[in-house]
């Protein structure tokens, strides 16, 4: 309205301005042009509102609430919501069809009135002139009779592009009543590794210089396409390494498609210290080390991986890491015996070598007692059923479902429908508390297996994801038929999370990045490998020690760590090992291991290793492990452990008491080693062979042996006595030598 109307149309009654809107609107309507076609709010308008990020969860999608008093859903999910809001909120002061130009909606859009966010579109764009032709056609919503989006064609699907190179993408939405669109403009566009590619807001792909391959996703309305693009190097790729299985040759083959040449495999010493860390949680002893650096027979790296897929430290170590992702958490006194119960349970099952689809189904159907049945333990920390569903889909099929529970996944095909129907597996779990404080006996309740849909308030059957629904039997346990389509040897999830989740343990890096985010816009960087590795893993029964072996056992696992000179910008194709630093609780065995010291834990035998320690209340008594990120268990995430290097944790390494405590320990390495006889090149061999699991280069033994000949005085200048000076020459030697990257390091 011009602003010399405003005050007069405030100070007509209520009825009376109804009655002149109505009466502007009919004129507007009628002096509309009779050639323009009708403009389709779901089709035309939520678009228009999505690619300006005007329904974005930093807008007025935020968190359920909105902004400013406008709020909007997440990406136009939910249209008829979004055009109550729009159109019939606050007395429609938003639109103003009798003079569009007027409306809130447009005066905001292109800044001409105050705005939060700023200008979003260009007044007289093609976006402007459609909002402003809906709102001249007097606003109507046409959920109904609409054109419903069928599908959303992205060319070229996949594509080579050479590095700093760059694409134009054309997306195609396809109707129901058969109509084709291009909406390149005005569809949204990301990729997947952004130091890889970028995409502009018009679908142009820039290319980087890391080789690889990219995925970008194209987002329309609620529906996404990817584009798969493969970045060659075009390095020349001869003298690979001998394949010894399918690992090697679908790794192989891909880097000879990109052009990046792999690194050498690596040598013993390297070898044994990395799969001893990789597999038992642990660095190898020097006699280990010693004999295998010995040894000439041909299968002795494929033994070793046997011999330490058998060992107890393996169960320990994977032990450590699954409680932790199934939130074996102690908040109090109360949760001490359920705590030792299912981490005994997990690591039993390990050492076993459980079938992994057993090992799930026992403890999502687990019932009774924890006492009687330990799995039970699980459902003590994770006890709605909502939380039951996210944890489970994320933790065993990869699949992220928290966003699905207010709205459509914004990546994803998942709907508020899907939540509630893996929910409704949950729903039947009944409890009664025990004679033990805190805990509870869980039982199945008798009952129609159902959820309630928060929003629509409509009851939703138990299906799979991207299954039909079920009708399950009062008298049956619901999530027995979970467990029965979990372990499906056709489910398309259960085995490639696991997979992927193992394959990112050794590799540092998953298949699929983030590992327990697998979805069609999101795809693997090698799909041939993932599909491999998955298909392999169902056909040995689910047998996850199968899953180390057939890794570790590679050629591709085997890379050396040191990069050529073409692979060094690589960082999803495997050409070379990629480093990580040893995990908290590992770290502080290797420690121990390397000093002779060892840790106390309260409530726990002597000896007791860090990767053997039941929950995370330990953490608390541990600096080191509070310093260097062991995982509370609060998450199914990985990412609760720190696997970043910091600056405290350089210090605490340099400075810290328990660390000078280790070195100095009575009975240690470092006061046996003074006391020894053996010569001092000897004793120098042993540290390395203890720290590195290989011999000191002649540079590092000459430096260690000037060193350790060096006198020493005390604070007043005088010479310490012999034996005084030979220990702290060899605590300071050791000190050294754990500061090394070498030392904390897996390579």
């Amino acid at each position: 309205m011009p602003l010399k109307h405003q005050s007069f149309f405030q100070s007509v009654s209520h009825t009376g301005r109804v009655i002149l809107l109505v009466g502007l609107l009919c004129a507007r309507v009628a002096a509309a042009p009779a050639s323009a076609p009708p403009v389709s709010f779901v089709n035309d308008v939520i678009p228009v509102l999505t690619k300006a990020g005007c329904n974005s969860g930093a807008c007025h999608a935020k968190a359920g609430q909105g902004q400013n008093g406008f709020q909007l859903s997440l990406l136009g999910f939910e249209p008829q919501e979004d055009y109550e809001h729009l159109v019939k909120e606050s007395h429609g002061r938003r639109v103003f069809a009798a003079s569009p130009d007027q409306s809130l909606l447009l005066m905001k859009a292109v800044n001409r009135v105050a705005h939060g966010g700023g200008q979003r579109l260009a007044e007289g764009s093609e976006p402007y002139r459609l909002l402003r032709t809906w709102l001249q056609q007097g606003m109507i919503f046409d959920r109904d009779t609409a054109p419903k989006l069928v599908s959303l064609d992205v060319q070229p699907p996949r594509k080579t592009i050479k590095v700093k190179g760059e694409q134009q993408l054309k997306v195609t939405a396809r109707y129901s009543d058969g109509r084709a669109r291009d909406v390149t403009q005005i569809a949204l566009y990301e990729a997947n590794d952004r130091a890889m590619a970028d995409a502009s807001e018009t679908g142009r792909v820039k290319i980087y210089d890391i080789p690889g391959n990219v995925a970008v996703m194209v987002r329309y309305q609620g529906l996404a396409a990817v584009c798969n693009v493969s970045i060659p190097l075009g390095a020349p790729v001869k003298n690979l390494p001998p394949s010894k299985n399918f690992i090697d040759e679908l790794v192989f083959a891909n880097l000879k498609l990109i052009g990046v040449p792999p690194s050498p495999v690596c040598d013993d010493a390297t070898f044994i210290r990395r799969v001893s860390l990789d597999i038992a949680g642990r660095l190898p002893t020097v006699a280990e080390a010693e004999a295998f650096l010995a040894s000439s027979e041909p299968t002795k790296r494929d033994k070793l991986v046997d011999a330490l897929l058998t060992s107890p430290d393996y169960a320990d170590y994977f032990a450590n890491k699954w409680t932790a992702l199934l939130k074996n958490k102690r908040d109090g006194v109360n949760d001490i015996t359920a705590n030792f119960a299912f981490h005994s349970w997990v690591r039993d099952s390990l050492l076993a070598n459980k079938p992994y689809d057993q090992l799930v189904r026992q403890l999502l159907a687990a019932t009774g007692t924890i006492e009687g049945n330990p799995p039970v333990a699980w459902y003590k920390r994770v006890k709605q059923p909502t939380e039951q569903l996210e944890d489970v889909a994320q933790l065993f099929l990869g699949v992220r479902m928290q966003c699905a529970q207010c709205h459509h996944h914004p990546f994803e095909r998942w709907s508020q429908h899907d939540y509630y129907s893996m929910s409704a597996f949950f729903s039947q779990i009944g409890r009664k508390p025990t004679a033990t404080a805190g805990e509870d006996v869980i039982f199945h309740k008798r009952g129609v297996a159902q959820a309630e849909n928060k929003k629509t308030k409509l009851p939703v059957k138990p299906a799979g994801l991207g299954e039909p629904t079920l009708d399950i039997p009062p008298d049956e346990d619901p999530r027995l038929r979970l467990a029965d389509w979990m372990g499906n040897k056709n489910n398309p999830f259960f085995a490639k999370s696991l997979v992927n989740r193992y394959w990112k343990h050794f590799f540092k890096r998953g298949l699929i990045e983030p590992e327990d985010d697998i979805r069609e816009t999101n795809p693997a960087s090698n799909p041939e490998l993932l599909d491999a590795l998955a298909k392999h893993f169902v056909e040995s029964g689910f047998d996850l020690k199968a899953v180390v072996r057939v890794i570790t056992q590679s050629s591709t696992y085997q890379l050396s760590a040191t990069p050529n000179q073409h692979n060094g910008v690589d960082r999803q194709n495997y050409s070379h090992f990629y480093p990580r630093r040893m995990q908290a609780e590992v770290l502080l065995d290797s420690i121990d291991q390397f000093t002779g010291a060892k840790t106390d834990f309260a409530d726990l035998p002597a000896g007791t290793r860090a990767i053997a320690l039941p929950d995370n209340s330990y953490n608390r008594g541990s600096a080191f492990l509070k310093v260097f990120g062991r995982p509370e268990g609060a998450s199914v995430c990985e990412c609760e452990r720190a696997s970043s290097a910091s600056l405290a944790q350089s210090l605490h390494l340099m400075n810290a008491s328990d660390v000078k405590g280790k070195l100095a320990a009575g009975g240690g390495r470092a006061e046996r080693l003074a006391r020894d006889d053996k010569p001092a090149a000897a004793k120098i061999r042993e540290l390395y062979l203890a720290a590195f699991a290989r011999e000191p280069h002649s540079h590092e033994q000459t430096v260690a042996e000037e060193y350790l000949a060096k006198p020493r005085e005390d604070a007043q200048g005088k010479p310490l006595p012999p034996d005084q000076a030979r220990r702290i020459a060899y605590e300071d030697l050791l000190w050294a030598l754990i500061n090394t990257k070498e030392f904390l390091y897996n390579h």
